[in-house]
């Protein structure tokens, strides 16, 4: 789980076979929307610290993704690959155009958000 930097939202980590995000309104506990894409199950999220990216990171094998989404609209932007087994943790750089992802493959990865379609 992850709070927004605002605090407006939390976003979960769904696993089993919701293999999702989900950004709640934390004061009302309203489910805000459901961000789908990932095939295995989302081990983590970050939001970026404006707040406009929410990261989602996944289980493996097929899935050895961080996905971006746009909290706000629900609108995936952007599938960052290159690790090979489940992406245990992500987090943004205090900037945002910095991600950096570690995975049980033993790498880090440093992905450059400034840069289009990296």
């Amino acid at each position: 789980m992850a709070f927004s930097p605002d605090g407006r939202l939390l976003a979960s980590c769904g696993s089993g076979e919701e293999r999702t995000v989900r950004p709640w309104g934390p004061a009302t506990g309203e489910h805000r929307r459901t961000l789908t894409g990932h095939t295995k199950w989302v081990r983590c999220v970050a939001f970026s610290p404006d707040g406009r990216l929410l990261a989602g990171a996944g289980e493996g094998g097929d899935d050895s993704t961080v996905r971006l989404w746009d909290p706000a609209t629900g609108e995936q932007l952007r599938t960052l690959t290159g690790h090979t087994k489940l992406v245990s943790g992500v987090a943004f750089s205090p900037d945002g155009r910095l991600l950096a992802s570690g995975g049980m493959d033993n790498t880090v990865r440093l992905w450059d958000l400034s840069a289009p379609g990296r």
